[in-house]
């Protein structure tokens, strides 16, 4: 008897993302619908959809199984795919591409917040204090206006040198610089170069762009 238990212990895992764990809550799916996905993902990437059977494997109510696929399938998370077998008989199948594509958004979207991080901390070093939430929002709004980090950090700095700790400021600087088409430092440097040149102006910092 002991054997059998420990023959039972010792059958295949069941192998799930770590990222459908942790992000689960924002895929805005219920506990039982994680079940049903984990039974899915330990099933295979496509398989024939036959509610008896996962009734059947996971003990739930027939008519559950059913809401619970057709409420995965509203949130563009699995996809029931039809076709036809080798005898020309129309079947159904469960595909997890949807899914994978979510998840791996997700991994996407953690790894750019990531990246960007050092971003922020140098608005909080500047204004030598925590960054509010508004102010988080509109600095991540710039990164996904396609803003580059550098460009970002050199109109922090002409707001810093004028004394500005203001990101509406630096918002108008940013779209100002979009206007002439800067994409990073070496674009703001020729201009300021140029503007030098005509106005014989000698300093760096002494060009406030919104005056211009």
């Amino acid at each position: 008897m002991e054997d059998m238990v420990l023959d039972f212990m010792k059958q295949r895992p069941v192998v799930i993302p770590r990222v459908l764990f942790t992000n689960y809550k924002k895929l805005n799916i219920t506990l039982e619908e994680l079940v049903i996905l984990i039974y899915f993902i330990d099933t295979g990437d496509k398989f024939l959809y036959n509610p008896d059977v996962i009734v059947n494997d996971l003990g739930l109510d027939k008519y559950l199984v059913m809401q619970l696929v057709s409420n995965l399938v509203d949130k563009k998370l699995i996809s029931v795919v039809v076709q036809k077998n080798d005898k020309l008989k129309t079947e159904e199948y469960i595909c997890l591409d949807l899914l994978y594509n979510r998840l791996f958004n997700s991994i996407i979207d953690k790894e750019d917040v990531s990246s960007s991080s050092d971003i922020f901390e140098k608005f909080q070093d500047e204004f030598g204090r925590p960054i509010s939430p508004m102010e988080y929002e509109i600095i991540k709004g710039w990164i996904d206006d396609k803003f580059s980090e550098e460009l970002i950090t050199e109109a922090l700095k002409e707001a810093v040198y004028n004394n500005v700790n203001n990101l509406r400021y630096i918002d108008k600087i940013l779209y100002e610089w979009k206007k002439k088409g800067f994409k990073c430092k070496e674009d703001v440097v020729r201009d300021k170069a140029n503007f030098k040149k005509k106005s014989g102006k000698v300093s760096y910092f002494d060009y406030n762009w919104l005056d211009e």
